[in-house]
C-alpha cells in the first residue's frame, strides 16, 4: 500500500556530537522499517557543492550534489532539502524521513523550512553524549577554527550553536558513555528539565505490523493523529519519539527572550540552576563593568534584563562558553499601547502576566544560570550591585535615560 504524501513523517536529528547522532540515525533507520535518512555534508562547501546522501539501514541509496546559493551551504541545504522530502514523499514508499544535520546546523532553522514546505516535522532530536556536554558549552571558539562554520560569514562559537542545539530539541538522544558521571547527567537535566531523554541504545527493531495493529485498535473516530500516535507508541523509545509530534510555533515560542520557557530552580549532584528576578533597571555602567564576571561565572546562562537607559526595551541574555550576546528583543509589552496587544500572540501575553508588577507591568530582570560548582551567594551579590540604588530608582525613568549609554556599542544604537 502506498503511502500519500501527508502520512510522510519528517524526523530531525542534529547535535554537534557527531558519534552520537550518526548512532541516533542508525537507531531509529533499525527500528523504524522504510525509513530513510537525509545527510548534506557541508564540508565540502569549500568546493562550490554540498554533497547530499540517502540511506536506509543497509547503507547508501543514491547520492548527489547541491550546488552553493550565494556561497552559503546553508542555503543550498535549504533550497535542496524540501525538494528532495517531497521527492520521498511522492513515491510513496518511505515511513519516516530523517533529516541528519550537518554538525553546526541549527534544528530551528531546518525545522521551519520543512513545515513551511508543507511537510509535516513529527520529532526534533539533538543527540548528546553526556561526557562532553561540558566540554562543548564551555568551548568559546569560533566554529570556522575547527572547519564547523556553516558560511563564509558564520560567527557563530562552538558552545552557543551547541546551547540552541540542546534546547530547541524537545528530545535527546543520549549515546551510552562511560565517561560520564552524575554531574554529566544532573547538568543535562537542568539545562533542559522539558526535554524527553531517550537512550540510543537497546530497543529491537520496529514492527510495523504491529504497529498497524495498535493503530487498529484506536478508538473508533478518534481520526488521523490518535492512530498515528498509536503507531507510535508500538515501536521502540527512540523511534516513537521521532513519530510522536512536533510544535514548530511552541518551539520558537519557548527559545524566544520574551516568552522562553526558562529553567527553574535546582541543586544536585554538584549542579546549581539560580533563577534571579527582580523589579528594579539595571544601572548600564555598572552592570557593563560586571559582564565578565557574569558570563565567565556560570556554563550556561539566559533570560532577559531590563536596562536603566533603555527602559521600554526588552534585552536578551545569552551566555555560553565565556562569551555573552546582548541584543534588543523589541518592546516589553508594558510599553506598548493597548491597541497593539491584540497582535501579540497569546503566549507573550501569559508570560508577561507571569512576570507582571503593578507599576512596571512586564519589565523586570529574568536571568537563568546553570553551572557546577556555581557560586550562588556570590553572583546574587554581584547581580544586585548592578541595579539602580534607591537614590537612582527614585529619579525616574526621565533621570534613567540620560545615565551614561554602555551598552550603545552592544546594541549598535
Amino acid at each position: 500500500m502506498q503511502v500519500h504524501e501527508h502520512e510522510l513523517s519528517v524526523a530531525i536529528v542534529g547535535g554537534l556530537h557527531a558519534d552520537a547522532r550518526k548512532a541516533a540515525v542508525a537507531r531509529l533507520l533499525a527500528d523504524v522499517p522504510g525509513s530513510v535518512a537525509l545527510h548534506h555534508d557541508l564540508a565540502t562547501a569549500a568546493a562550490g557543492t554540498v554533497v547530499r546522501t540517502v540511506s536506509d539501514a543497509g547503507g547508501i541509496l543514491c547520492a548527489g550534489e547541491a550546488p552553493l546559493v550565494n556561497d552559503c551551504a546553508c542555503c543550498a541545504l535549504r533550497e535542496d532539502l524540501v525538494p528532495e522530502l517531497r521527492r520521498l514523499a511522492d513515491a510513496g514508499l518511505t515511513r519516516l524521513a530523517i533529516v541528519e544535520l550537518w554538525d553546526s546546523v541549527e534544528p530551528k532553522a531546518m525545522a521551519e523550512v520543512v513545515t513551511a514546505g508543507g511537510l509535516t516535522v513529527t520529532g526534533v532530536i539533538t543527540a548528546v553524549d553526556p561526557a562532553l556536554l561540558l566540554p562543548y558549552l564551555g568551548n568559546g571558539d569560533d566554529l570556522a577554527e575547527g572547519g564547523l562554520a556553516a558560511a563564509a560569514t558564520d560567527q557563530r562559537t562552538v558552545a552557543d550553536t551547541f546551547a540552541r542545539q540542546l534546547e530547541y530539541a524537545t528530545v535527546l538522544a543520549l549515546v551510552d558513555s562511560p565517561e560520564a558521571d552524575d554531574e554529566d547527567r544532573e547538568l543535562l537535566a537542568q539545562l533542559h528539565p522539558t526535554a524527553r531523554q531517550v537512550p540510543v541504545t537497546g530497543g529491537h527493531p520496529g514492527d510495523l505490523a504491529g504497529a498497524a495493529g495498535a493503530a487498529a485498535a484506536a478508538p473508533a473516530g478518534a481520526g488521523a493523529a490518535a492512530a498515528e500516535t498509536a503507531k507510535a507508541t508500538a515501536l521502540p523509545p527512540l523511534a516513537s519519539a521521532a513519530l510522536a509530534g512536533f510544535d514548530v510555533e511552541a518551539a520558537a515560542a519557548a527559545q524566544h527572550p520574551a516568552s522562553a520557557l526558562l529553567p527553574a530552580e535546582a541543586d544536585a549532584h554538584g549542579v546549581s540552576t539560580l533563577v534571579w528576578h527582580r523589579h528594579r533597571p539595571f544601572h548600564p555602567e555598572r552592570l557593563y563593568e560586571a559582564l565578565e564576571d557574569l558570563t565567565c561565572a556560570a556554563a550556561r546562562s539566559r533570560g532577559r534584563f531590563w536596562l536603566a537607559d533603555h527602559p521600554d526595551t526588552l534585552l536578551h541574555w545569552d551566555a555560553a562558553g565565556g562569551a555573552l550576546c546582548v541584543e534588543s528583543a523589541g518592546p516589553w509589552l508594558a510599553s506598548l499601547p493597548d491597541a497593539a496587544w491584540d497582535m501579540v500572540p497569546p503566549v507573550r501575553r501569559a508570560a508577561a502576566a507571569l512576570d507582571w508588577h503593578p507599576e512596571h507591568g512586564d519589565c523586570c530582570q529574568h536571568l537563568v544560570f546553570t553551572s557546577p560548582g556555581l557560586d550562588r551567594d556570590g553572583l546574587e551579590h554581584l547581580l544586585e550591585s548592578c541595579l539602580l540604588t534607591d537614590a537612582e530608582y527614585a529619579g525616574g525613568r526621565a533621570a534613567w535615560k540620560r545615565l551614561p549609554p554602555a551598552f550603545d556599542t552592544l546594541l549598535e544604537v
